[in-house]
């Protein structure tokens, strides 16, 4: 009997998932809606929780319901492009930035190796996942230290780097300035040192 589209598994499909059981293949796929991936049932990827997997018959049914193929099992028999691939982890990363965001995490979210990732996207983009994050946190700062008013740490905590002596180093080494600095010579004309504005 076949599977209804975004119905939980069974305890067979299950067993089958948890073991990565390649026979299954081509009977269902599924899909774990914390990461929006759908998969094969042989995939090696790490099993997730039971309650955040649904089960379709087709690839095209697990596509339309806005889940991305996986880039490990490759469960629509299609490869994304590298290209299009790097701008959708660097969009995640542009998205969550202020979180606490690893190689490793990355890796996990997109069903493929650290080192696979790491050096794809470094090919693609020319500086490491890390590079690109600190990146979008200086700036960021940036942003901040020009329209705000928050301290530096608060500056730093906000862009995902409370560490005040890291934020303030990175900033320097990126910047060529102080996070200090920049606020003086960036800062809106409009206003003041203690964040008054002014007609």
């Amino acid at each position: 009997m076949a599977v209804q589209p975004n119905e939980t598994p069974s305890d067979a499909q299950w067993t089958a998932i948890v073991d990565c059981d390649a026979s299954q293949d081509g009977k269902y796929y599924y899909s774990v809606s914390t990461t929006r991936v759908f998969c094969r049932p042989s995939c090696k990827s790490r099993a997730p929780k039971r309650e955040h997997v649904r089960v379709f018959n087709t690839a095209a049914e697990a596509a339309q319901a806005g889940f991305r193929p996986c880039k490990r099992c490759k469960p629509d028999g299609l490869r994304l492009p590298d290209e299009e691939w790097v701008d959708a982890i660097a969009e995640s990363i542009r998205a969550h930035y202020p979180e606490r965001i690893t190689l490793d995490a990355l890796a996990e979210q997109q069903h493929v190796s650290p080192y696979h990732l790491q050096r794809t996207f470094k090919r693609v983009r020319g500086q490491s996942p890390a590079d690109y994050l600190l990146r979008v946190r200086i700036e960021a700062a940036k942003t901040l230290l020009r329209e705000s008013a928050a301290a530096i740490a608060a500056v730093g905590g906000e862009v995902g780097m409370p560490n005040a002596a890291h934020f303030a180093t990175a900033f320097q080494k990126a910047a060529g300035c102080t996070p200090t600095q920049y606020r003086l010579a960036h800062r809106a004309p409009n206003h003041s040192k203690d964040g008054d504005v002014h007609e």
